[in-house]
């Protein structure tokens, strides 16, 4: 396997020309990223001439970076901690959903302008819809968690509909300032997050942790009293390091079925594919290879 993989990159290295798009992620620490490996084989199924590489930028390295992505021309950048706020400061334009969550994880060139995306709600989303419940419009969701990820999640949830959306956080003041940033897009409900949230279960269709709680190396850790669960729920964790974390495998002893993070990380990426070359992504074959490196 490794050496096929080899012989792939080998042969798009050898077909690199004057005509080929450059395409990045830029970052501080870099070298873990799974970015290069996912794009790359995506850009050589769609026989798009392009490459995708990695870039360490520091943070205070961060605005000449971004003019270096306009002077060479790169055709498109994702971006990963710590620079997604501040490379809002350095672009042309910020699109709706990256101003609302204020990060960008995607910027798109166009028309000689820089342009700022986030794809991790939408990516999130389209992940959520085709593996565990194609329509949104009825599911009430509860939410774990207030952070960035929280952030852009809830809003992608309410863009799409769902029926009611509530917010549980250990400190209520920072999911209900986040409630409060998200009004004018759908009414959310906040409640305090002890051992269980303050909501019955049965109040609930589909639970999702967007904290770091369970996150390689605390693998152990588990964001909620897993008593609480109920085996009708869709339980998800955005964290995909460990694939399978101590809160999908108590919600799979409970009958709850269960959705990792990979396809958030594997449909952000594909999402920033297709606003890039304007071809569809090969989803599941970006899947496949972010899974033979975990």
């Amino acid at each position: 396997m490794e050496a096929e993989a080899a012989d792939a990159v080998g042969k798009q290295v050898r077909a690199l020309d004057s005509s080929t798009a450059l395409y990045a992620v830029i970052g501080d620490p870099i070298k873990h990223s799974k970015s290069p490996l996912m794009h790359n084989a995506a850009l050589r199924s769609m026989d798009v001439n392009g490459i995708y590489a990695a870039f360490h930028v520091l943070p205070h390295e961060l605005e000449q970076a971004v003019q270096g992505i306009r002077a060479l021309g790169i055709g498109g950048v994702n971006v990963t901690i710590p620079h997604k706020e501040r490379v809002m400061a350095y672009l042309d334009d910020i699109d709706e959903s990256a101003q609302v969550i204020g990060a960008v994880n995607t910027i798109v060139r166009r028309g000689g302008k820089l342009i700022g995306y986030n794809t991790d709600g939408l990516g999130y989303v389209r992940s959520l819809k085709e593996e565990m419940m194609p329509d949104l419009s009825a599911a009430r969701i509860l939410l774990i968690g207030s952070g960035g990820a929280a952030r852009g999640i809830a809003y992608a949830l309410l863009k799409e509909g769902c029926q009611e959306l509530s917010i549980a956080n250990r400190t209520v003041e920072r999911a209900q300032a986040l409630a409060d940033d998200l009004s004018p897009y759908g009414q959310i409900r906040v409640v305090p997050l002890l051992e269980a949230p303050d909501i019955d279960a049965e109040q609930a269709d589909i639970v999702i942790n967007t904290t770091s709680v369970g996150m390689h190396p605390d693998v152990e850790a588990i964001p909620l009293n897993p008593d609480w669960l109920q085996a009708h729920l869709i339980v998800s964790d955005i964290v995909y390091n460990p694939l399978d974390t101590a809160l999908l495998q108590a919600a799979r002893r409970t009958g709850c079925r269960t959705h990792s993070g990979l396809g958030m990380f594997v449909y952000q990426g594909a999402i920033a594919f297709e606003m890039w070359t304007g071809k569809q992504a090969p989803a599941e074959l970006m899947r496949r290879e972010v899974l033979r490196t975990l």
